[in-house]
């Protein structure tokens, strides 16, 4: 949960709820031991759900430390390696909910790391260092930037003195710097300041964001291939946070893993500013079905259904519109309808369960599936003419057909 024998959250009694969830085997991310002094393998891939940092940027929607302690919970229960839980230069209730789910969670033994974001200012890690936390998480911009009309190198001494600052107050930091954004950046400059943070200042982490979300998934694979071949030679992890804008943001966090990125940025039904980033259990699962080392229990789909829920529900309270759609990825009510014929001669789809829906593109095997499934008796010999009358009905009406229109049918034709 915490790096060992480094300094932890101000003194003071806990507050709020408890955050206690049981997790068998649980991985701890220090690459040595766990809480309960196990010796671990570090994983390969580490996930940062920023459900509620990012999850604030969207609709102007705000987490009460109550929701933020359920969400941490759900978190913690399926593996999120970090959560991103505030942004304390924002206001001094962000910095006491850091504190305090800083202190909940090393009460509670959990193995989750919990982590702030702020500027690339000594004040804003300052206010991280106060609040105990470990995981210093820094975001300096670049973006529209270059060579012949600013200053690189006053821009890397200010990153020097921070990131010297955070290393004279804690030992151990494990210091993560964001440079804004990948897709808008000089490419000279980008890999200048990436040399300079993974050779010179060895940070732990350079997560590179497609804040903009313009990025097709080959353009986004080729820079973070170039840029994590600049840094094979030390231990920096590259790390990847992809908007949604163009309707890529997932692809694309899979795509930068695939590329190279050691570290996923990424959110509950992807939620975040503007059209949102890249969504946690989707990521996580095209990659761990590719063999990728990844804690994230994508099989507990139980929990990720208890978990979107409840994201679902929260931000349906706040804004009175819905995240949780019918055509949601893997979770909406769409992946269970099947409407035509072929589908119901062949396994398509992941296979969630199965809602027929008849109309004039059905066919035999559809209407068979489809007879059986809801126990409506039928000659079997008369299928093809069940099927056609389905057809002509449908086309006649412009509509699919309701069971009460099948049973008509049926009664017509027997």
């Amino acid at each position: 949960m915490v790096f060992i024998n480094e300094p932890r959250h101000p003194p003071g009694p806990p507050q709020g709820g408890n955050l206690k969830v049981d997790i068998p085997n649980a991985i701890p991310l220090n690459s040595k031991t766990g809480g309960h002094g196990k010796v671990m393998k570090h994983p390969e891939i580490l996930v940062c759900d920023q459900t509620i940092r990012e999850g604030m940027q969207y609709r102007g929607v705000v987490f009460t430390y109550d929701e933020r302690l359920e969400i941490l919970k759900f978190q913690e229960s399926l593996g999120v390696d970090i959560s991103q839980v505030a942004y304390p230069p924002a206001h001094e209730t962000e910095r006491n909910i850091l504190h305090r789910l800083v202190h909940q969670a090393e009460e509670q033994k959990c193995r989750i790391c919990i982590a702030g974001l702020g500027r690339a200012l000594i004040r804003d890690v300052d206010q991280m260092i106060e609040a105990g936390s470990c995981e210093i998480q820094i975001h300096a911009v670049m973006a529209d930037r270059s060579e012949d009309r600013w200053n690189v190198d006053a821009f890397l001494d200010g990153l020097n003195k921070v990131v010297n600052h955070v290393r004279s107050k804690i030992r151990n930091a494990r210091i993560w710097v964001s440079i804004l954004d990948v897709g808008r950046t000089d490419t000279r400059i980008l890999e200048k300041c990436v040399q300079f943070l993974s050779r010179d200042l060895a940070v732990e982490i350079i997560t590179l964001p497609d804040t903009s979300g313009i990025m097709a998934p080959n353009l986004l694979y080729n820079r973070i291939s170039d840029i994590v071949a600049l840094t094979k030679e030390s231990n920096t992890r590259i790390g990847v946070h992809c908007h949604n804008d163009m309707g890529m943001a997932t692809a694309n966090t899979v795509l930068g893993a695939v590329a190279g990125a050691s570290v996923i940025e990424v959110s509950a039904l992807g939620i975040g500013e503007r059209n949102g980033i890249g969504d946690l259990f989707l990521a996580g699962k095209a990659l761990k079905e590719q063999g990728y080392g990844i804690n994230l229990q994508t099989d507990n789909l139980e929990q990720f259904k208890a978990y979107y829920s409840y994201i679902d529900r929260l931000i349906r309270q706040k804004t009175g519109i819905g995240i949780l759609t019918y055509n949601t990825p893997f979770f909406g009510e769409s992946m269970q309808t099947h409407v035509a014929g072929t589908h119901g001669a062949r396994s398509f789809g992941l296979e969630q369960g199965e809602n027929w829906v008849l109309n004039v593109l059905c066919g035999k095997h559809l209407v068979k599936k489809y007879l059986e499934k809801n126990r409506i008796p039928y000659p079997v010999q008369l299928l093809p003419e069940i099927v056609d009358e389905i057809k002509n009905r449908s086309a006649f009406l412009g509509r699919s057909l309701s069971k009460e229109d099948i049973l008509e049918i049926i009664q017509k034709i027997v």
